[in-house]
């Protein structure tokens, strides 16, 4: 047995300790070197076969090394010990972060303020299916098959057929209804006056918000899917000074600041007579312009036969909003596509 054999164990061993981090890198060095059969171990079981002598030289200085090899361990555990320690220790003088909270879409947002109005104002909130059949979304509107106001909206068809849950009450009243009615993505939520009405009888004022498709390009101002409000208000009385009023203590509600007014004629083929209205906001330096906000009018006589209702008797008037449109032009939000990317960069300002 020679003295270099017992320095290069203690260099190895140093070695080996000095470049672990974690408590069981260090249990296997103690392994290697101090456990049964490592390498002090062998050591120590050629000790017999030495001189006595050698025994006198060599015995001394291997339990001297493992003592020492033992302490090195005790102080290296220690130290990595300490470090866990310190890195799970809590510092309860620093500040606290800050949790960032989910919140409501700016869309969402702008629903609950359009439908907290109208509640005040009376009006019932409902809502309708976003698979539509062809009756409600169309013929029972006034817009048949051969009518060419069809072209207005771009339709998302479906392959499946129509079913019982698409079909109408009473089918044999109405030829139109008795026909195959395929199915669509509604593209406005005016079907649900139809539907409203066969359930319901006068006097009522109901809104209806809703997602509603259209198969168009997308840009700035257009999207294949965005959110609409119906509304629709029937009873003996009703006339366009209802709706005036209605419309014009919405807006100055929502938009919470003087609201200038104008409604121009238009057409609608459920309305008659139809208008737009547009609205003008006040902007600094006086340079404000007319923006188009939504489309409105009397329901028109077709419309009630299709639910029942008898137009000599029952007069109402409908309008659709769109949310998208109302949000841009509060927020001052220069393209719809924001409201859809999901860029949280976008969705956090609100």
């Amino acid at each position: 047995m020679e003295l270099e054999n017992l320095n290069k164990i203690n260099e190895e061993f140093r070695e080996k300790v000095e470049g672990v981090s974690e408590a069981k890198d260090l249990e296997k060095i103690r392994i290697e070197y101090l456990g049964r059969k490592g390498k002090m171990a062998v050591l120590v079981e050629k000790l017999p076969s030495l001189s006595l002598e050698e025994k006198r030289k060599f015995g001394p200085k291997i339990n001297a090394l493992k003592q020492e090899l033992n302490l090195l361990l005790e102080e290296k555990l220690k130290s990595i010990e300490k470090s866990a320690s310190a890195k799970s220790a809590l510092d309860f003088t620093a500040p606290g972060r800050k949790i960032s909270l989910g919140h409501r879409h700016i869309l969402s947002k702008v629903e609950k303020e359009v439908r907290d109005i109208f509640l005040k104002l009376n009006f019932s909130v409902i809502e309708g299916p976003e698979v539509e059949s062809e009756y409600y979304n169309f013929d029972a509107l006034n817009i048949p098959p051969d009518h060419p106001a069809r072209e207005m909206w771009d339709t998302f068809w479906l392959k499946a057929q129509t079913n019982a849950d698409y079909t109408r009450p009473n089918a044999e009243k109405n030829p139109l209804s008795q026909r195959e009615s395929a199915l669509l993505m509604r593209t406005h939520t005016s079907p649900m006056q139809i539907r409203y009405m066969e359930a319901n009888k006068p006097p009522f004022q109901i809104i209806v918000p809703g997602r509603v498709f259209r198969y168009e390009a997308t840009d700035a101002s257009h999207e294949i899917n965005f959110y609409q409000v119906e509304g629709l208000m029937v009873g003996k009385d009703v006339s366009l000074a209802n709706f005036k009023f209605i419309i014009e203590e919405f807006f100055r509600k929502f938009f919470k600041e003087k609201v200038e007014f104008r409604f121009r004629p238009s057409y609608f083929p459920f309305v008659e007579p139809g208008l737009e209205v547009d609205i003008k906001l006040p902007l600094k330096g006086g340079k404000s312009k007319w923006l188009e906000v939504m489309g409105a009018g009397m329901v028109h006589r077709a419309v009630f036969e299709s639910a029942h209702y008898n137009p000599e008797e029952y007069r109402g008037f409908a309008f659709g909003v769109g949310l998208d449109r109302l949000a841009m032009i509060k927020y001052k939000i220069p393209d719809i596509r924001f409201f859809y990317n999901g860029d949280l960069r976008f969705i956090r300002q609100f």
